[in-house]
């Protein structure tokens, strides 16, 4: 006897830093235990995000490379498919700024959560009158060099972002130089230069949002900032 198939729903999201339109449906149990899985083993953050990946590869109905998403795109897109799935609440504890210690919780609407584009933030960063560079977002694989630390990780961060290097009318693409060519171009910047290409990491869009919360303790108000996945779904 054949068991009935059930009819799984799909939704349209739109992707924060390319505006294109996807398709997607939400969870089913196999990716619950993908998830579980990455959870229990607390081998690292490594795993959760290779399993975070492959959730958002198995429910997107669209194909796009989840290799080359920017960060905030992933984790946009993994919080709608939450949302659609699990629960359209997150359910998190922040602490009062106030005493920095009191623990209140709080539950926020997943549909309120948005990527944020800091005003003033660009992707163009000029190095002289002639020469800038524009730069493309990191993924998750290059964003673990930040967390993996070192003191090489910006160098490495800035090699991996770069798209285009122009000087005046010349645009160069990645594929029109070597690496040994843009390690030497990265050497030759100055302090004041550099500090211009960490205000592009500095000031990328981030899954954000602004709760209210008022200490039981002290009855003072204020108002926190979440940012990242993390804070949603610790």
């Amino acid at each position: 006897m054949t068991l009935p198939t059930i009819n799984v729903p799909t939704y349209e999201l739109e992707v924060p830093s390319t505006k294109e339109k996807i398709t997607y449906r939400p969870f089913l149990v196999k990716e619950e235990k993908i998830l579980l899985a990455a959870m229990e083993t607390g081998e690292g953050e490594g795993d959760l995000v290779r399993a975070l990946k492959q959730i958002v590869t198995n429910c997107l109905v669209t194909e796009i490379d989840i290799d080359h998403l920017a960060t905030f795109d992933l984790e946009y897109i993994f919080l709608n498919l939450r949302s659609k799935s699990v629960g359209e609440v997150a359910k998190v504890t922040v602490i009062c700024p106030d005493d920095e210690e009191t623990e209140v919780s709080l539950e926020i609407p997943l549909d309120e959560i948005k990527v944020t584009f800091p005003e003033g933030h660009t992707n163009k960063v000029q190095i002289t009158d002639t020469i800038g560079m524009t730069m493309k977002y990191p993924d998750f694989t290059l964003a673990s060099l930040q967390r993996d630390g070192g003191s090489e990780y910006l160098f490495e961060m800035i090699k991996g972002c770069i798209a285009q290097i122009t000087d005046g009318e010349t645009i160069y693409e990645r594929v029109d130089f070597n690496d040994k060519e843009l390690d030497t171009f990265i050497d030759s910047l100055n302090t004041k230069q550099l500090e211009g290409v960490q205000t592009f990491f500095e000031t990328m869009p981030k899954l954000r949002h602004e709760v209210k919360v008022t200490n039981p303790k002290t009855k003072k108000k204020s108002t926190i900032t979440l940012e990242g996945l993390d804070s949603f779904f610790a």
